[in-house]
């Protein structure tokens, strides 16, 4: 843990802008963010994983590692990921390239990137390519620092999508909501 811990704050203090947290995400974020998920749910995708602190809450879900693929655009994160976690499937690539590197059908999208910090049209970008890949039924998990979901009321209605809202997770710091994204 003191090594990842390492690894994300020289990632922080090299690239504040794309790394764009205080901390890495709490073990009690990660199971909220798989709450749902196990053996039965197929393929799952992660967007930022960057430690990989979610991407052991999916797994220990019971997510099987051949099930999961990552996308993650720093490369010292995604060589930490290869070697943490083999059998995933690991992108150093933007989220947006699902669409190109995974084939539909995919159960549910996690993500951990720092949507609200990002301009509206690159949000949305990263939902939309999330649903590109979901199976009709599929389930997008985002996390924020505030109260309110990353996606826009507008942004719903133009994707068609409903937000419900999950657990606020208070051991986090900072203190994080979960909310999932579904078609409406």
């Amino acid at each position: 843990m003191a090594k990842e811990a390492a690894l994300f704050f020289r990632q922080l203090l090299s690239n504040p802008k794309q790394v764009s947290a205080i901390a890495p995400s709490s073990p009690w974020l990660a199971r909220a963010m798989a709450q749902g998920l196990g053996p039965n749910s197929g393929r799952v995708v992660e967007f930022g994983p960057g430690t990989g602190v979610l991407t052991k809450g999916i797994l220990d879900a019971g997510v099987a590692p051949e099930n999961l693929t990552l996308f993650e655009m720093n490369a010292d994160f995604c060589a930490h990921l290869r070697r943490k976690y083999p059998g995933v499937t690991v992108h150093n690539a933007p989220a947006q390239s699902a669409v190109t590197s995974v084939d539909a059908g995919v159960t549910a999208v996690v993500s951990g990137l720092p949507l609200l910090s990002m301009p509206l049209a690159l949000r949305e970008s990263i939902v939309k390519a999330a649903f590109d890949v979901l199976t009709p039924d599929g389930v997008y998990i985002q996390f924020t620092y505030g109260t309110k979901p990353a996606v826009s009321p507008d942004q719903l209605a133009r994707l068609g999508l409903v937000a419900s809202k999950g657990q606020k997770v208070w051991r986090n710091f900072p203190p994080a909501h979960v909310h999932r994204f579904q078609r409406a």
